[in-house]
């Protein structure tokens, strides 16, 4: 039930341990239409459902709606705690579409940035994120998730403050080792000042910190529940070192194989197939019974998109699955609708093509990518983009000969990279994922780059499209996907 307490808005209590946990996917693929629109039918059918909206570029997309005059986000930021702090997003990004029109600044501004910029930048994204998540949660009762990738690390604090503002249930976190949340989300519900360790090249340790008192003066503040923390594991030995020696408590794991879209977890062979793809073995295979054994309640994902496997996983002792790629490709997704159609078009056809690439991402991680003329997937429009770094949400962090912090991207202009110490052969076929994810989400073009080069991701296991469309065309919902994993 849901309380409003000194202008904060938050649950009483979770209620349920949801059997079906809606992937948070790319730039705005996850948006908060998606989400409400699976909590909503979950409530309405009785269903136990957990809508999920993608944590990654959330300034950008609100920056984006703004821009567009979109009634939505105006209203959630009407929502917001800080009346100036609303207002001055509105000034500097409400229907501006001018030439002088500048992005949000990059991530990076967070730890090195100085003076008011950084502190702009800090407050754009706790905003960001409370509007999010406040609109996910509007209109039903359930509880509402965010999910975040612990590679992008330098927005973290900032983001989890303000999606727990707006009253976040859970918070899931995968694409590295996030034994560091559970203690951040543990002080930040009292308001207190938290810390985040940020991998740098060639530097023992570098702490980031965040005070949430500098953005919420007390007049403003009141209760803040901590979300439960969902941590997305691909091995069963990462899962035990989170139980036992994470900060605080890991309320349960996501455990994801390596068909699930998006970034997957590093194969323990470093061989590769005749199609250049990661070959995962039996070392890569989780111990359920040993995952099992920690307590936790935990989550099947990659491939499991079906009736038959939420009954396989909850046999298994799971408490039920994560879905990703059918809600992707559902109308209420945020995914491009000329993407969409075409992606469902291809599926049903079985001329779907998804491979699994260890050299896309600047991250190092393996990333599924679908095949598709006109993406970046495509070896033409990939040597015909020029390379530039201009969201940075995916940069490394490395230390200076003067012993500063810089960043650098593989994805960036060669020259550039290979100025800051990057070796180059870590720039042989990386793609600028974050300008690629957001351009093949609906929020996520930017005006000033209105013709950038999208990529599209998807899991391997697409069976499900069959069963949600046997015409063989047309559309499917939110709800139909649930109808039919409950069916």
């Amino acid at each position: 039930m849901r309380t409003q307490s000194q202008g904060i808005m938050t649950n009483k209590a979770v209620g349920i341990e949801p059997e079906l946990i809606q992937g948070g996917m790319g730039v705005g693929v996850s948006d908060w239409r998606l989400a409400r629109a699976v909590a909503e039918t979950g409530e309405r059918l009785n269903r136990p459902v957990l809508g999920v909206v993608s944590g990654t570029g959330l300034a950008i997309t609100m920056v984006n709606r703004l821009r567009q005059g979109d009634p939505h986000t105006r209203r959630a930021l009407e929502a917001f705690l800080v009346p100036a702090i609303a207002q001055e997003a509105l000034d500097k990004y409400w229907l501006n579409t001018g030439r002088r029109f500048r992005s949000p600044p990059k991530p990076e501004v967070l730890v090195n940035g100085r003076g008011e910029r950084k502190a702009e930048t800090v407050r754009l994204t706790v905003l960001a994120n409370f509007v999010e998540v406040w609109l996910a949660k509007q209109g039903h009762n359930n509880p509402i998730g965010i999910n975040y990738l612990e590679k992008v690390q330098l927005p973290r604090l900032p983001e989890m403050f303000g999606a727990m503002l707006a009253g976040v249930d859970y918070v899931l976190m995968g694409a590295g080792i996030p034994n560091q949340v559970p203690e951040v989300l543990d002080k930040f519900q009292d308001y207190r000042e938290a810390s985040y360790r940020i991998d740098v090249s060639g530097a023992d340790r570098y702490v980031m910190s965040f005070d949430p008192k500098t953005v919420i003066p007390e007049k403003h503040r009141g209760c803040l529940k901590r979300p439960q923390f969902l941590a997305i594991v691909a091995h069963h030995a990462l899962a035990q070192v989170l139980a036992l020696k994470a900060t605080g408590e890991v309320n349960g794991f996501v455990v994801e194989g390596p068909s699930a879209g998006g970034h997957n977890a590093p194969a323990r062979s470093k061989e590769l197939d005749e199609k250049g793809e990661p070959i995962y073995g039996e070392r890569d295979r989780p111990d359920l019974e040993k995952i099992r054994g920690l307590g936790k309640p935990f989550w099947l994902a990659g491939g499991y998109a079906s009736p038959e496997k939420l009954k396989e996983a909850k046999r298994g002792g799971a408490a039920g699955i994560q879905v990703g790629s059918a809600f992707a490709l559902c109308d209420e997704s945020g995914l491009r609708d000329d993407i969409k159609q075409e992606l469902r078009r291809r599926s049903v056809a079985g001329d779907l093509k998804v491979m699994a690439s260890p050299v896309v991402s600047p991250s190092g991680f393996p990333f599924q990518v679908v095949q598709i003329e006109g993406s970046l997937s495509d070896p033409a429009v990939y040597q015909r983009r020029k390379r530039d770094c201009s969201i940075g949400y995916l940069v490394e962090a490395y230390q200076t000969k003067r012993g500063r912090i810089g960043f650098r991207c593989p994805a960036e202009p060669v020259a550039a990279y290979l100025r800051k110490g990057g070796p180059p052969e870590a720039t042989e076929g990386r793609v600028c994922l974050c300008n690629g994810l957001a351009a093949a989400a609906k929020d996520g073009q930017r005006g000033d780059k209105p013709n950038e080069a999208f990529i599209a991701t998807l899991g391997k296991e697409g069976h499900f499209i069959h069963e949600l469309l046997p015409g063989g065309d047309g559309a499917y919902s939110a709800e139909d996907v649930i109808n039919f994993i409950f069916s």
